[in-house]
């Protein structure tokens, strides 16, 4: 049985293609760029459609069918389409992007060349204090006089530490051995190839706001530079559905509910109901982004 292919052409987003190689910088001394890509907004809506078989009559417009698939979490279509970037970014940061493990990576190795001779640095007036209510975040920022101190011993550490790795060089020490005291704001290069479905996930959790200031830096690039170039369909409905949405547990939609009908009082017994200190907070952070006045603080 001999069976006619079509013959295809491969999808080409003008939009990408003009920026491909181009690096975008991110923080003192990183960058992001586009190597290669595979795939537009097009792509996606024909892998959803071929479970439909030969002539099916289409029934939604592209925009609507994508949109549809990302509401409800058909995720598959977006695997068929994937991106290379090029990635030059602090070790401290890279250490939680390679944690996103659904991705194929080649890191610049230390062992096998010199560590790249850059490390990022923080100016006077953008040194973080801790948040009081959040263990891994940040809130607001120290004095920039006192980050002046701060900014000067980082300088003498980061001056101190590279001179330190480039003499065990210079002495014939292996590489391998030599960069063990190199601080993680060192910069890194890598290659990361990633599909559609997987790269919206991380933008999802690094573009969120209470992520990580300097890895949030390369994921608004990424998104807002690149993905919305390359699929300006699913960049559309990623903001809608996903960037910024809301997600309602039971608990909150039971008090929205109460809320709605004027039962304040059964709102304030359920949020009273949640033990955790933190969840309650978020609960009355969703309901102030909802336009609602929390009862229980009047």
């Amino acid at each position: 049985m001999t069976v006619d292919a079509e013959r295809l052409t491969r999808p080409r987003v003008d939009a990408l293609d003009a920026v491909l190689g181009v690096p975008f910088p991110v923080l003192d001394d990183g960058f992001v760029r586009v190597v290669d890509y595979m795939g537009d907004d097009g792509s996606v809506v024909q892998a959803a459609r071929v479970s439909y078989g030969a002539g099916t009559k289409r029934v939604h417009e592209d925009r609507g069918l994508i949109r549809y698939l990302l509401r409800h979490a058909h995720t598959t279509p977006f695997e068929m389409c994937e991106i290379k970037l090029h990635v030059r970014v602090p070790m401290d940061a890279w250490r939680q992007w390679i944690r996103h493990r659904t991705a194929n990576v080649n890191e610049y190795s230390t062992r096998y060349s010199v560590a790249i001779d850059a490390a990022q640095r923080t100016a006077p007036d953008q040194w973080r204090v801790q948040s009081s209510d959040n263990r891994q975040g940040s809130s607001g920022f120290l004095p920039a006089a006192q980050g002046e101190g701060l900014s000067s011993a980082e300088t003498a550490l980061l001056d101190l530490a590279r001179r330190t790795y480039d003499d065990r060089l210079a002495a014939g020490v292996a590489r391998e051995q030599a960069r063990k005291d190199l601080p993680l704001s060192t910069y890194t290069e890598a290659y990361w190839k990633v599909d559609l479905h997987n790269l919206l996930h991380f933008l999802r959790l690094r573009m969120d706001d209470h992520a990580q200031e300097e890895i949030r830096a390369y994921a608004i690039v990424v998104g807002e530079q690149i993905v919305a170039k390359w699929m300006p369909l699913v960049w559309e409905a990623f903001i809608d559905y996903r960037r910024d949405s809301m997600y309602l547990s039971r608990l909150e939609v039971d008090i929205v509910t109460a809320m709605a009908e004027g039962r304040s009082d059964r709102a304030k017994a359920i949020a009273d109901s949640i033990a955790s200190k933190r969840e309650r907070q978020e609960v009355e952070q969703k309901l102030t982004k909802l336009g609602f006045t929390i009862p229980w603080q009047v």
